[in-house]
């Protein structure tokens, strides 16, 4: 008797269940959403560094010293400068999607005056487009600075044999043009829009663009966590309804016997 007094019914567990849940949701989502809003101010902070460091003056380019500690948070789209001789014969297209439409990147191997290869990224040209020849000679050039883009595009993957490239991966193209791996940096340079070039490729071509979806994210979130309120009032207004019902029927249920 005293065991099956204290059991709650079956009703009032499940309701009990319920209530955990949403205190555990809302809690859920309130996190979420200020982590989202933590995510929204490093973005923030992580554009204007990179805008920073595509208008800055450009400096020289990392030396092969350097190239170790070279990341994308802390060199990507800084504006270099560099010096050295293209190879002529060394010359790779890779898939591109620009302003002007579909095309191609001109990825060309560039030996410095240290005698170390960068490849760099003369421009966008499109299917069928003539690439004028790069300039002969010892060559100064700027342009951004970009880490490598290993593997391919998405869903699809560089092939290297076939050269056909869907991303920008330094490694593998250098590979596949001969040049020694240990002498090849492991960035690109984006270069800068060449006015001696009137046809194509076409430099300078850069979008400095970063996703940033994290304060509609963070709103989703906190209105999820608003939802998940709006449930447990529900749940509260159902409990005091349930509660006045059985003293109604409570009441109507009790007899008062006639003195006897």
């Amino acid at each position: 008797m005293t065991d099956a007094a204290a059991t709650p019914p079956p009703r009032a567990r499940w309701r009990v269940a319920f209530a955990a849940l949403l205190v555990f949701a809302f809690c859920g989502f309130v996190v979420l959403g200020v982590w989202q809003l933590q995510r929204m101010a490093w973005k923030h902070d992580l554009i204007a560094r990179v805008d920073a460091r595509a208008h800055a003056a450009a400096v020289p380019a990392p030396s092969r010293a350097q190239w170790p500690a070279i990341t994308e948070a802390t060199d990507g789209y800084r504006r270099v400068r560099l010096t050295g001789h293209f190879l002529q014969d060394r010359q790779a297209r890779t898939q591109a999607v620009t302003g002007l439409g579909g095309g191609f990147w001109v990825m060309q191997a560039l030996r410095t005056d240290e005698g170390d290869y960068v490849l760099v990224n003369r421009g966008f040209v499109p299917p069928g487009g003539n690439v004028e020849p790069a300039p002969e000679g010892r060559v100064v050039l700027e342009g951004l600075l970009r880490i490598s883009e290993p593997g391919g595009g998405f869903l699809r993957r560089n092939k290297p044999m076939q050269d056909r490239w869907y991303s920008r991966d330094v490694a593998a193209i250098a590979r596949r043009q001969g040049l020694p791996a240990a002498q090849v940096a492991p960035f690109f340079i984006d270069a800068d829009a060449d006015p001696g070039v009137r046809g194509w490729p076409r430099g300078g071509m850069t979008v400095v663009k970063f996703r940033d979806p994290h304060l509609s994210y963070a709103l989703t979130w906190f209105g999820m966590a608003l939802l998940t309120l709006v449930a447990a009032g529900v749940l509260v207004a159902s409990e005091r309804r349930l509660r006045v019902d059985r003293r109604r029927h409570s009441s109507r249920g009790t007899h008062v016997l006639p003195p006897g």
